[in-house]
C-alpha cells in the first residue's frame, strides 16, 4: 500500500489533518474554471461538439501532475514561486520568469472583468460600473481576510458555481454515451482552429499563475512536510472537480448550440443560450450568475498571485495577514493588476468573449516557460529532499511540458503558413 493511503487508513485524525492542508489544490481547481476557462469551454463546445473531450481528460491529468510538484515545492522549502526561483537562480532569471507570468496574469485579469462585465450586461448594468464595483469589492475582501479565512469564500464560491454548470448539463440532455466516447479516444481533424482550441483549453486548465498560486498558498498556510498526503488528496480532488465542471460546460455546449449548428459565441446572449440550456429568461439567469461568480473567484486569485510572486522575486514584505503599511509593495501591485484590468477592459468596443477566449490561448503559449523552471526543481534533493519528485512524476512532468511546448510551436507555425 502506497504511503499516502496508508495514512487515510491509520491516521487517528486524518479529517482533522485534511482539513489543516485543504485549500491550495481545490481552490486553484475552481479558479481555473473562471471566466476565460468558461468560455473556452463553450467556445470549444459550440464549435467542435464533443470533439475536444479527450483533451478535458488529458488535462485533468497533467494538471494533477503540475500541482503536485507546485505543492511540494511549497511543503519542503517554505517559498513561493518567485522566491525560490530567485535563490536558486538568482533575482536576473526570477525577473525573467516572474515577467512571463505577469503577462499571462494581467491577460486572465482583464478576462475576469470582461466576465463580470459580460454577466451583468444582460441584466443592463454599464461595464464601467460593474467594473469598478468589482475591483473595489475584491480589494476590500482581500485587505480585510487572510488566506485561512479567504479560503472558505473561494470554496463556497467554487462550488456553487461547479453545481450550476453541472445541472446546465444534466438539462441539457446530451448524448451520454457520444460523450463518453469522444473522452477516451481522441476525435477531429487537426485544423489552425483545432489547435487553437487545444491550446486554449490546456492553457485554462494548467495556468501560469496556477502553479505560482499553489506553491504560495502551501508557503502561506505554513504547511510542511508532514502535510503532503493530506496535499496530495487535496490536489488530486482539485484537478478531478476542475475538469469534470469543464467537461460539464463542454457537454451543456455542445448538446445546445452544437447540435443544432449554432458554432458562433460572439455575445453574452450567445453564452447565454449555450451554457444554460433551458430556454428564455431562466438560460441567461444561469449563465450570468455562474459567469459572475466565477469571474469573481478568477479576480480573487490572479492578482494575489501576481502581487506575490513579484515581492518574493524581489524579497519585499508580503502577505494578507500583514497591513498596507506593513506591506506597500504588495497591497499597491494587487491595487495596481486589479486597477489596470479594470480601466483596460473599459476600451470601447473591445470584444468581451474574444478577449476572454483569447486570454487562455496565451497562457498555453506562455506556460512551458514556467513549467521549465518547475520541473528543473522538482528532483533537487538538497532543496526539496524526501519531498521530491518521484522518478515517475518526474518523467511524466517533463513529458507534459514537452507536449504543450510541442503544441506551442505547432500553432505559431499554423497562424504564421496561414498568414501567407
Amino acid at each position: 500500500m502506497r504511503p499516502y493511503l496508508r495514512w487515510v487508513v491509520r491516521s487517528r485524525l486524518p479529517r482533522l489533518a485534511f482539513l489543516t492542508a485543504l485549500g491550495p489544490g481545490l481552490i486553484s481547481g475552481f479558479a481555473d474554471n473562471d471566466a476565460g476557462g468558461i468560455t473556452t469551454y463553450s467556445v470549444v463546445g459550440a464549435q467542435f461538439g464533443y470533439d475536444l473531450m479527450w483533451v478535458v481528460l488529458a488535462s485533468m491529468l497533467a494538471l494533477a501532475i503540475t500541482q503536485e510538484v507546485g505543492a511540494r515545492l511549497g511543503l519542503a522549502t517554505g517559498q513561493g514561486f518567485g522566491g525560490l526561483i530567485r535563490q536558486q537562480y538568482g533575482v536576473p532569471r526570477a525577473a525573467f520568469a516572474i515577467g512571463i507570468m505577469l503577462l499571462a496574469n494581467l491577460g486572465d485579469t482583464v478576462a475576469e472583468f470582461a466576465g463580470i462585465g459580460a454577466a451583468l450586461a444582460i441584466f443592463g448594468v454599464p461595464i464601467a460600473l460593474s467594473s469598478a464595483l468589482a475591483a473595489l469589492a475584491i480589494l476590500f475582501l482581500l485587505s480585510r481576510a487572510n488566506f485561512r479565512r479567504i479560503q472558505f469564500v473561494f470554496l463556497a464560491v467554487g462550488i456553487g458555481t461547479s453545481l450550476a454548470y453541472a445541472i446546465s448539463a444534466i438539462l441539457a440532455h446530451p448524448d451520454w454515451g457520444s460523450a463518453l466516447s469522444h473522452t477516451v479516444v481522441p476525435h477531429g481533424s487537426v485544423t489552425t482552429l483545432y489547435l487553437l482550441a487545444v491550446m486554449g483549453t490546456v492553457g485554462t486548465t494548467i495556468t501560469p499563475w496556477g502553479q505560482a498560486f499553489i506553491q504560495s498558498y502551501a508557503a502561506d498556510k505554513h504547511l510542511g512536510p508532514k502535510d503532503l498526503p493530506a496535499s496530495r488528496i487535496d490536489v488530486a480532488a482539485g484537478a478531478f472537480l476542475t475538469n469534470l465542471v469543464a467537461g460539464f460546460i463542454v457537454v451543456a455546449c455542445a448538446a445546445t448550440l452544437w447540435s443544432h449548428g449554432q458554432t458562433a459565441i460572439t455575445t453574452a446572449a450567445d453564452a447565454a443560450r449555450a451554457l444554460g440550456p433551458l430556454a428564455g429568461r431562466f438560460a441567461e439567469l444561469l449563465f450570468a450568475l455562474g459567469l459572475l461568480t466565477a469571474s469573481l473567484l478568477g479576480l480573487g486569485t490572479v492578482p494575489l498571485t501576481s502581487a506575490y510572486a513579484v515581492t518574493e522575486a524581489f524579497g519585499w514584505e508580503k502577505g494578507l495577514d500583514r497591513s498596507w503599511r506593513q506591506a506597500p509593495a504588495f497591497y499597491g501591485l494587487l491595487a495596481f493588476f486589479i486597477g489596470f484590468s479594470a480601466l483596460f477592459v473599459l476600451i470601447p468596443g473591445l470584444p468581451l468573449i474574444a478577449v476572454m477566449y483569447l486570454s487562455q490561448v496565451f497562457d498555453g503559449l506562455l506556460l512551458p516557460f514556467i513549467l521549465v523552471f518547475v520541473m528543473v526543481m522538482s528532483r533537487d534533493r538538497r532543496l526539496l529532499g524526501r519531498l521530491r519528485s518521484s522518478l515517475p512524476v518526474y518523467v511524466a512532468g517533463w513529458v507534459v511540458t514537452g507536449l504543450i511546448a510541442f503544441l506551442s510551436i505547432a500553432l505559431v507555425i499554423s497562424q504564421i503558413a496561414g498568414a501567407h
